[in-house]
C-alpha cells in the first residue's frame, strides 16, 4: 500500500458521507496521485466495515468494467468490484428518489444467485455455473460521487463502483438451462427502447464475470458465500435518467424488471 492507513481512513469517510449525502467530489486521486489498488479495495472495504457497523447487512455483489475492449483501453486485466447492501435494494416497480443521488445512471444486468459456496483461485465459467442456482434480470442504478461522472479506475473503485441502488426480478431462471451468451435484453426508458445487449457483451459470459470476482476474492483471502447475489456487469451503455423516467428491462426467457425515478 502506498498510503497510510490514517489517510485510508479519512478518504473512506469522505466518500462515505458524500454517498450518503449525495454530494460530489473531485476524483480522490488528484491529491493522492501515489494511491495503489490495495489502497483502493482497502477505502472500499473501511466504507463496508463503516455500514455494517451501522446495522446495513450484505445483499450482494456487483462487477464493474466487464468490457474486454474497454479494460484493454484502460491497461486493466481484471474487471472491478464492489458490494451491495440492504439499503441499495429496490423492490421491482418500485420508487427510486433522485433527489438522494447525485446524477444517477441505469444498466441492465444478468443477476446470479449461487446455490454453494464458490472459490478461488482458479475460478471458471464452468465452476460459476456448477454452483449457481438461478439468473434472472436487474437493473443497476449507478451513481458516481465524483464530480461529472469523471474518475479513474482507483478512484471508482474506492468509490464502491459507483454502487447506489439496484432492483432484480422478472423470472427467475436455472443457470444452466440457458444460454446466457445469446441471451437478449432490451433496457427501455419511458416505454422507448434505449439501449440493446446480449450476455455476450459480458466479457463473452456473464458468468466470466462472477468467475473473476470469486478469483479477486480468494487472492484476498475471501470466498464467494452460498446464496449470495451477483450482479454480473452492464450489458450496454449506462443511460442517464431523471425524476419521472420509468425504467424496464425485458430479458429473453425472464420477463422484466421495472423501477421509477421520483
Amino acid at each position: 500500500m502506498a498510503l497510510s492507513s490514517k489517510t485510508l481512513d479519512q478518504l473512506a469517510k469522505h466518500l462515505h458521507a458524500c454517498q450518503r449525502e449525495a454530494r460530489d467530489t473531485p476524483k480522490i486521486t488528484d491529491e493522492h496521485p501515489e494511491m495503489d489498488w490495495d489502497d483502493a479495495y482497502a477505502i472500499q472495504d473501511r466504507i463496508l466495515a463503516a455500514k455494517l457497523k451501522g446495522g446495513a447487512r450484505v445483499a450482494g455483489y456487483k462487477a464493474g468494467l466487464t468490457s474486454h475492449a474497454k479494460m484493454r483501453q484502460m491497461g486493466v486485466t481484471d474487471p472491478v468490484f464492489g458490494f451491495l447492501v440492504d439499503e441499495f435494494t429496490v423492490p421491482d416497480g418500485g420508487e427510486v428518489k433522485v433527489s438522494e443521488l447525485i446524477h444517477p445512471k441505469v444498466e441492465p444486468e444478468i443477476c446470479f444467485v449461487t446455490r454453494t459456496e464458490l472459490t478461488g483461485p482458479g475460478c471458471s465459467i464452468a465452476s460459476v455455473l456448477a454452483a449457481s442456482d438461478v439468473v434472472l434480470p436487474g437493473i443497476e442504478v449507478i451513481d458516481s460521487r465524483y464530480r461529472d461522472f469523471k474518475f479513474d479506475l482507483k478512484s471508482v473503485v474506492a468509490d464502491n463502483t459507483s454502487a447506489a441502488r439496484f432492483v432484480v426480478g422478472g423470472q427467475a431462471v436455472d443457470a444452466r438451462s440457458v444460454d446466457l451468451r445469446t441471451t437478449g435484453l432490451v433496457l427501455e426508458k419511458n416505454g422507448v427502447p434505449v439501449a440493446l445487449g446480449a450476455g455476450a457483451a459480458v466479457l463473452g459470459h456473464p458468468a466470466a464475470a462472477v468467475a473473476m470476482l470469486v478469483n479477486h476474492l480468494g487472492r484476498r483471502g475471501k470466498s464467494l458465500p452460498a446464496g449470495s447475489l451477483i450482479l454480473s456487469g452492464g450489458a450496454t451503455e449506462a443511460v442517464a435518467v431523471q425524476a419521472g423516467d420509468h425504467v424496464t428491462l425485458r430479458m429473453q426467457g425472464m420477463g422484466s424488471v421495472s423501477l421509477r425515478f421520483v
